[in-house]
This record gives structure tokens, C-alpha cells and sequence, in this order.
């Protein structure tokens, strides 16, 4: 979908496999407005937390084969809303490009640092705590982020500073992921709707 006619980056994006069945609806020049429904407390407040702190307008319903565990739905979810990210940020002509933020959490300090490069990767250096955080798996922080980060095209680094309690390591990740995109995909007018490469292409 790309910017639309009101210059609003926006996509709506679904996907359903034998495991799961997700929408995701995208807004980047939101306000942090959020509906989530993947049947995973934790995850939903999670996906509430990035979207308030992206200012992104999210909507995400997800029904996954929770029966199993919720391994396939985060993943799944994170593939689907990398893919809108990519389609709103359409040709990235004009962004900042790179984003960099240290989110503290209580005890918890996370850093988030992202270049819209178009090469998506994960580079994590975190000491998750591996528990249950209700029906989460805090294993499957890192399983977000990778798929999310594939998908959306984005090289992300998440580096954890300081931190024992894994509700707190989790949560001051997604802050941080969502406050670094935010700063990467804004539009600085500087750039004069150029291309933030001196390759021409991203």
C-alpha cells in the first residue's frame, strides 16, 4: 500500500497457514492508537507497549494453534507485521534511516539500535531469563524479532545493558525497538524526499 493520497504510510497485510490465520492493519504517522487480539496476554500487551511508544496505529487479530504452544502465533505475527512495516514504509525516500534508542525498565536496560536498510537481521545480545510470563514464552521475544526484522527489512541490534526480571527485559525491548523505528522512519526535510544512500537505492 505505501503512502496514500492523504501521505499517510499505511498497509494491511494478512496471512493463514495451517497454523495460524493474522491481520495486521499499519499506520506509521499514527498515534499509538492499538487493538491487539492474538490470545496471548503478555504478547498483546506487549504489541501495545510498541505500538504507544511507535506511535504507530496497530490493529493485529491472530488465531494460531495456541493448543500446541504459542510459538507459531509470535513468529507468525511478527512475520506479518514485518511485511506491513516494509509495504508502509514504501520507498523509503526522505527517512532518517537510522534510529537509536536506551530504554530503561525498573532494573532493566535495553538498547535498540536500527538501519531501514533493506537487509533484514536480528543481532541480539540479550540474557533473557527463560520463564512463562503468563501463556508467553520469554523465549520467544527473540522469535519476534527475527521474523519482524526479515520481513520488515530492517538490520536491528538489541543489546541488553542491565537487567534480571524478564517482564521487565521484554518490555523495555519492544519500547526500545518501537522508539528507535520511530526515529529511523521519520521524515527528515533535509533529506528533500532523497534517498538516505549513496548507492541510490535501498
Amino acid at each position: 500500500m505505501g503512502e496514500n493520497a492523504e501521505g499517510i504510510r499505511a498497509a494491511r497485510i494478512e496471512r493463514s497457514t495451517s497454523e495460524t490465520a493474522i491481520a495486521v492493519e499499519l499506520t506509521l504517522d499514527g498515534t499509538g492508537a492499538v487493538e491487539c487480539a492474538t490470545g496471548i496476554g503478555f504478547f498483546d500487551h506487549m504489541l501495545t507497549a510498541f505500538a504507544r511508544h511507535g506511535l504507530f496505529d496497530l490493529r493485529i487479530s491472530a488465531k494460531g494453534d495456541l493448543e500446541v504452544d504459542g510459538h507459531h502465533t509470535v513468529e507468525d505475527c511478527g512475520i506479518v507485521l514485518g511485511r506491513a512495516f516494509a509495504q508502509a514504509i514504501g520507498d523509503k525516500r526522505g527517512i532518517a534511516r537510522f534510529g537509536d534508542k536506551t530504554i530503561p525498565m525498573d532494573e532493566a536496560l535495553i538498547a535498540a539500535i536500527c538501519d531501514v536498510s533493506g537487509r533484514g537481521a536480528l543481532y541480539w545480545d540479550v540474557d533473557m531469563p527463560l520463564i512463562m510470563l503468563g501463556a508467553f514464552d520469554s523465549s520467544l521475544v527473540k522469535e519476534f524479532f527475527t521474523a519482524f526484522s526479515a520481513n520488515a527489512g530492517v538490520t536491528l541490534h538489541i543489546r541488553q545493558i542491565a537487567g534480571e526480571n524478564a517482564h521487565h527485559i521484554a518490555e523495555a525491548a519492544f519500547k526500545a525497538v518501537a522508539r528507535a523505528l520511530r526515529e529511523a522512519i521519520a521524515i527528515d526535510p533535509r533529506e528533500c524526499g532523497a534517498l538516505p544512500s549513496t548507492k541510490g537505492t535501498l
